[in-house]
C-alpha cells in the first residue's frame, strides 16, 4: 500500500501530464514540482494537509491551482503574476517555481480553505462538441427545445445558439454575438440548416456561480488555466452574453432536480437533458440515479413531448458526444467526438 503523501503527490503528476497533453505548459510544470514538494515536506504539502486520501473525482490537483490563481486574478500574488498571462502580459521570463512557493509559503492559511470550494470549470468552447447534436434534435422533431442543464456551474451552455461558430466552408449562428468559436470542427458538417428555438434554459449545480457578478466571473475565471488565452477570452465575453440572455440556474443535486422537471411531460416541447465533463464528478450512485431518473421520463415520453439525453463526457483520450431519445431505439448515438475543452470536433453521427 502506497503512503498517503505519495497518492497526494501522484495525484498532482497525473494532472501535470494531462495539463501538457491538453496544452498548458506552465501548469504542467508546476504542478510537477508541486508534487516534489509535497514529497519534501514543503509548503504545498502544507496548503494541501488534510486531503491525503481525497478521491480522484474531487478534482483535488484543480481546485489547488484555482485557489493559487485566485489570488493572482486578486492581486494577492503579484510576484507570481508576473508569470501568468491571465494577469496581463507576463513580464518575468524564466522559472515561475520559485514565485508559486513564495506564494503557498506566504498564503498558506488563506490558501487552504479555497482549496476546498468545487471546480467550477463553466467551458464556453464545449459549446461547440454539444452544437451538431442540439441542431439534429431540432431538425429531428421541428419542436422548440426546452433546454436542462445538470452540473451548469454558471449555465453558460445553456446559451449556446447565442454564440457564432465558424469552420473551414460554414458558420452558423449570429455574425454580431460576443462569443465567436473558431476552427474547432476537424471533420464532418452537422445539420446547419436548422434554426432552433429555445422555449426554456434551466440548470441545476451544487455550487451555481452568477457570471454576471465580480465574484463569480472570478470564480470562473480562477479554474481556467492562465495561459490558455483562448479560453480565458471565451469566457469573459460569454459572461456579456449571459447578461444579456436570461438563463436560470438552480443550486440543487442533478437526482432531485430533474426528478421535479421530468416529473411530466411538456406537450409541444422536446425536453434535452444534457451535461458536460461531469459524470467524473459524480459517484457512481449518483451517476446510477441520474440514469435512472431520464430513463423513467423516457418511458413517459411521447412524440409530442421526447425526451433526449445529451451527454459529453470521457471516453479515453478523447470526449464523446452521445444523445439517446425517447420514443426511440434502446442505446445512445455516437453523434460526435471532441477534445475535452471543446476543440477539435469530429462530426459522426448519420
Amino acid at each position: 500500500m502506497s503512503e498517503p503523501t505519495e497518492d497526494l503527490a501522484e495525484q498532482l503528476r497525473e494532472q501535470a501530464r494531462w495539463c501538457k497533453s491538453l496544452g498548458s505548459p506552465l501548469y504542467a510544470h508546476l504542478l510537477a514540482h508541486a508534487a516534489r514538494d509535497v514529497l519534501a515536506g514543503g509548503p504545498a504539502r502544507d496548503v494541501l494537509a488534510g486531503h491525503e486520501h481525497a478521491p480522484l473525482g474531487s478534482a483535488l490537483a484543480l481546485r489547488f491551482m484555482g485557489a493559487v490563481h485566485r489570488l493572482v486574478l486578486s492581486g494577492r500574488a503579484p510576484a507570481l503574476a508576473a508569470f501568468y498571462p491571465s494577469a496581463g502580459e507576463p513580464t518575468t521570463a524564466g522559472d515561475p517555481w520559485p514565485a508559486f512557493r513564495e506564494t503557498l509559503a506566504r498564503t498558506r492559511d488563506e490558501l487552504r480553505p479555497l482549496v476546498e470550494r468545487p471546480v467550477q470549470t463553466n467551458e464556453v468552447g464545449r459549446s461547440a462538441a454539444l452544437l451538431g447534436a442540439f441542431l439534429w434534435v431540432a431538425r429531428e422533431t421541428a419542436l422548440p427545445l426546452r433546454l436542462l442543464e445538470i452540473g451548469a456551474s454558471a449555465g453558460l451552455n445553456l446559451r449556446w445558439d447565442c454564440y457564432r461558430y465558424e469552420s473551414d466552408g460554414w458558420s452558423w449562428g449570429d455574425p454580431a454575438s460576443m462569443v465567436v468559436l473558431r476552427g474547432r470542427f476537424a471533420s464532418g458538417r452537422p445539420p446547419l440548416e436548422v434554426e432552433p428555438r429555445i422555449v426554456s434554459r434551466r440548470g441545476c449545480d451544487p455550487s451555481p456561480l452568477d457570471p454576471t457578478t465580480d465574484d463569480g466571473l472570478l470564480t470562473l475565471t480562477s479554474y481556467v488555466w492562465p495561459d490558455q488565452r483562448e479560453r480565458l477570452a471565451l469566457l469573459r465575453q460569454a459572461a456579456l452574453v449571459a447578461g444579456r440572455v436570461p438563463a436560470v440556474v438552480e443550486s440543487a443535486d442533478a437526482r432531485t432536480w430533474l426528478e421535479q422537471k421530468l416529473a411530466d411531460p411538456v406537450p409541444g416541447t422536446a425536453t434535452v437533458v444534457f451535461h458536460s465533463i461531469v459524470m467524473q464528478y459524480l459517484d457512481p450512485h449518483d451517476r446510477a440515479a441520474v440514469r435512472d431518473v431520464v430513463d423513467a421520463a423516457g418511458v413517459r415520453a411521447t412524440r409530442d413531448a421526447p425526451v433526449f439525453r445529451l451527454s459529453m463526457e470521457h471516453g479515453g483520450e478523447q470526449a464523446e458526444v452521445r444523445l439517446r431519445r425517447w420514443p426511440g431505439p434502446d442505446g445512445s448515438e455516437l453523434m460526435a467526438t471532441a477534445g475535452f475543452h471543446g476543440q477539435a470536433v469530429r462530426w459522426r453521427a448519420r
